[in-house]
């Protein structure tokens, strides 16, 4: 066993916190395979290489580990129903229909699915293949998440993605041919981007009329070759005016901006993501997955290797875990709003409880100031950023940081 994971029987010894109940779970699946490296991405993909500079990836060799890391978690999760599944990546629709089938039906032998759990997969632009689409939709994916970044090949280009255009709106058709329930991702604030040219990438999207949209800010990430390199961006004035164009635009379409950085059809709120933001349990299988697992007196947080090849031994080994902690009950309220307050209505007030174990008076001192200062509202049933909130967001979230445990 790593030295950074925890044995089981810290699991059984008394906790710092007490849960009325578990929370709902998720599941998280990592590709972590692309054709490029975009050069704004921060995520755990790779450029995978094969012999004589071929690409491909071992796709049976990491459906084993998956499934090997899958068996490895069940004692932490036994007997909880899984609600929703999202397979991430890199680019998850690289793999091929028949691994996507495989790796399915290996969920469901070894997980209580819920049987109208949303299955929502990743898919980028220059992957789409009709008959591939249809067999993924034939496998029980029910939802789609497209990375578009933008319809303006010239700024793909920027981004370095491997689609122009009109391969991005090709997509698309595929896409609502197979698919009733899908997500277009989209990027502003792109290098050297016009408001009129934002504004015709979000008309564009939203003519398709998509059940969701997802409009996100490009930020130049630590340890991305566009921090490195830092490319012309639209300035502050600009990007606001911006968000403000995105945010009127989208209400009068008809989606509600439910979260920062999602606006959605009624009832088409992606339920995978608001598990995370209302701070719900998951866990993430894959190279560098994440998980959050919650037991009656603690909550713990796991992280799986990082790179891909040393993911696939250590599951075969029975370990796939790099590293695991408890969080303490000091952090509980910071990392709890730092989710919550991404909602735009917030969340109900008794969700606090809920879902750390800690009374709210845990809260009382860095609420007070926030709605001193106009950035929160609570009345007796809910807690949510104001306008103002939105919009100073960071510096809302920071108020919890230091919030007594």
């Amino acid at each position: 066993m790593s030295p950074n994971v925890l044995p089981v029987q810290n699991f059984l010894r008394p906790g710092q916190i007490r849960l009325p109940a578990l929370p709902p779970l998720s599941l998280y699946v990592h590709f972590p395979w692309c054709v490029r490296k975009c050069p704004y991405c921060d995520f755990n993909s790779h450029e995978f290489k094969g012999e004589g500079g071929s690409q491909a990836f071992p796709e049976t060799m990491y459906l084993d580990a998956l499934r090997s890391d899958l068996e490895q978690a069940l004692p932490n999760i036994w007997g909880r129903q899984v609600h929703t599944v999202f397979i991430g990546g890199g680019t998850p629709s690289l793999m091929s229909a028949d691994g996507l089938d495989r790796l399915l039906s290996d969920i469901r032998a070894l997980l209580p699915l819920d049987a109208d759990a949303e299955i929502t997969m990743e898919a980028n632009p220059g992957t789409f293949e009709a008959e591939k689409f249809r067999r993924f939709r034939e496998s029980g994916v029910n939802r789609l998440s497209i990375g578009i970044q933008s319809f303006n090949s010239e700024h793909l280009k920027a981004l370095g993605r491997i689609h122009d255009g009109d391969e991005a709106r090709r997509a698309i058709e595929i896409a609502q041919t197979h698919f009733d329930n899908f997500n277009l991702d989209l990027m502003f604030a792109l290098p050297r981007q016009t408001l009129a040219q934002c504004q015709a990438d979000v008309e564009t999207a939203i003519g398709f009329a998509p059940p969701h949209l997802s409009l996100y800010h490009l930020t130049l990430e630590p340890n991305t070759q566009f921090h490195k390199y830092p490319p012309v961006v639209p300035d502050e004035d600009t990007s606001a005016d911006m968000q403000d164009w995105i945010i009127e635009r989208t209400a009068a379409a008809g989606y509600a901006h439910y979260e920062v950085s999602a606006y959605a059809k009624p009832n088409r709120q992606a339920k995978h993501n608001l598990n995370y933001w209302q701070f719900g349990d998951y866990l993430g299988i894959g190279a560098g997955a994440h998980s959050k697992l919650s037991f009656p007196e603690r909550i713990i947080r796991q992280i799986r290797h990082k790179h891909p090849q040393r993911y696939m031994e250590t599951a075969a080994a029975g370990n796939a875990i790099q590293d695991e902690n408890e969080v303490s009950a000091r952090d509980l309220p910071f990392e709890f709003m730092l989710n919550a307050l991404r909602l735009t209505d917030g969340v109900p007030t008794e969700t606090f409880a809920d879902r750390t174990g800690l009374p709210m008076a845990k809260l009382a001192k860095p609420l007070a100031e926030a709605v001193e200062k106009g950035l929160l509202v609570r009345d007796p049933g809910r807690i949510a950023p104001t306008e103002l909130g939105q919009r100073f967001l960071n510096d809302l979230q920071a108020m919890f940081l230091l919030a007594p445990g």
